[in-house]
């Protein structure tokens, strides 16, 4: 496929995004050889969408109780994202092919990051009521 304006050319392309059986997980593989296992919990806490993002770093929000959110569907975005709809209603989010890369190189530090900001807010990954909250 070819790289649309609306994509980087430096971004890989995608070649391949498979939600697994479970709904827990979207894999992605691209072009460059690099391939990510990104869980439904971390799609959702790093959405870019304006509701999670805010309209600067500032309006950024900690989304918490998300352990077992999974993925309903993935829909493609013109050629250079898809919109990632969650069973907890949440389908704001684009995700274009550079932030699904870059989600996958900085799993990592992003995830750890996130379990501190939890921490430092006395917040859980559980929901509410769940059974894994004590």
């Amino acid at each position: 496929m070819p790289v649309t304006d609306a994509t980087p050319p430096n971004v890989p392309w995608p070649t391949e995004l498979r939600v697994h059986k479970d709904h827990g997980t979207l894999t992605v593989s691209f072009e460059d050889g690099s391939s990510f296992a990104l869980p439904a919990e971390y799609l959702r806490v790093e959405s870019p969408s304006a509701e999670v993002q805010g309209h600067s770093p500032a309006d950024r929000k900690l989304v918490d109780g998300k352990r077992e959110v999974r993925i309903q569907e993935v829909l493609p975005v013109g050629h250079y994202a898809v919109r990632i709809l969650f069973d907890d209603g949440h389908s704001t989010g684009i995700y274009s092919w550079e932030t699904l890369h870059t989600l996958g190189r900085e799993q990592a530090e992003r995830w750890k990051s996130y379990l501190q900001q939890l921490a430092a807010k006395n917040l859980s990954r559980d929901a509410p009521g769940s059974l894994r909250r004590h």
